[in-house]
């Protein structure tokens, strides 16, 4: 039997088949992906091949095989530095929910999931929520972020899941296509999945008042079938996000921006630190590319994994 994997808990799996059924699997022996090391062999989104036994009158099935993914996206443990979690697969979009405060995002994060995001093929589209809630000042704010990320190419959308602002833009968006919800804990993500399709309900939970940032709602990721030919998948609320198995020499390819001045280097295989004629720093000095983007590419360089939550921008 064939079917896509809806929801991981770890060691079960729940997953539909073409006629809509729902079995609960788990997997066959020592099931290993080639050349992926993660905590997850098989992650939501996939496609599965399961074979159907029963033990005690239940119905359960054991997966053997898993089809060739389109693409994936994984991040790094922050604990466990050299462990990887695929977070879903075969996503055609992914949506970054984004707020000023209540929680914090910095932009060393957007940066590292945009970063990913690109490595492994997969559209981004930046959703600044809770707009319905800054000041004047934090307005501006917002729009001076979402303009350092249009100009690089970047869709870019101020919503507010709880009063419904643009959420009709976001649902137009999602139409016949599979999208993954992802962000800091506490961002809104259950808020604006439940505004999007009310009937799934999911939970939410108001923000930690002592650590001013958000409580995790989604243990695991899932996939919902919503009532407007779409699929979407919630994904637990993301601390930090680490970069994987990227050589130095192609971090730069996945800042937009760097990779199109990149043939304006003296030097082919240049890394924009101190090479002489670096078309990238010279844009830099002139402010044609963002500081907090250069600094936020250092930082990945350097391997420096602790300063997920670094604020760039305000330096």
């Amino acid at each position: 039997m064939v079917g896509t994997v809806y929801k991981s808990t770890g060691s079960w799996y729940t997953v539909k088949t073409m006629n809509g059924k729902f079995y609960q699997c788990r997997i066959k022996g020592r099931f290993r992906i080639a050349d992926i090391k993660s905590t997850n062999p098989i992650s939501v989104g996939d496609i599965v091949q399961f074979e159907l036994e029963t033990k005690n009158n239940t119905e359960t099935g054991v997966i053997d095989r898993i089809e060739e993914r389109k693409n994936y996206i994984v991040r790094k443990s922050v604990n466990l530095s050299k462990q990887t979690h695929i977070i879903a697969s075969n996503i055609d979009q992914v949506f970054l929910l984004i707020t000023l405060n209540n929680p914090q995002t910095f932009t060393s994060f957007i940066d590292r999931f945009l970063v990913t995001a690109e490595a492994y093929s997969i559209r981004t589209i930046l959703l600044f929520n809770k707009i319905d809630t800054y000041e004047e000042e934090e307005l501006l704010e917002v729009k001076y972020l979402a303009s350092l990320y249009r100009k690089i190419g970047y869709e870019c959308i101020g919503i507010s899941a709880a009063t419904g602002k643009n959420v009709d833009k976001v649902k137009a968006l999602m139409e016949n296509k599979v999208s993954m919800f992802s962000g800091h804990s506490g961002v809104g993500k259950s808020t604006l999945v439940n505004a999007i399709e009310p009937s799934l309900d999911l939970k939410t939970k108001e923000i930690s008042e002592q650590h001013m940032q958000g409580q995790h709602t989604t243990t695991f990721a899932e996939m919902f079938d919503l009532s407007f030919d779409a699929k979407i998948i919630d994904t637990p609320g993301i601390k930090g996000f680490g970069v994987v198995d990227m050589e130095a020499e192609e971090v730069g390819d996945y800042f937009p921006e760097f990779f199109a001045l990149k043939q304006d280097c003296k030097f082919n295989n240049c890394l924009h630190l101190k090479e002489p004629k670096c078309a990238v720093k010279e844009a830099l000095e002139n402010d044609d590319i963002s500081y907090s983007r250069y600094r936020s590419y250092l930082q990945i360089l350097e391997g420096e994994d602790e300063n997920y939550r670094t604020d760039n921008w305000d330096n």
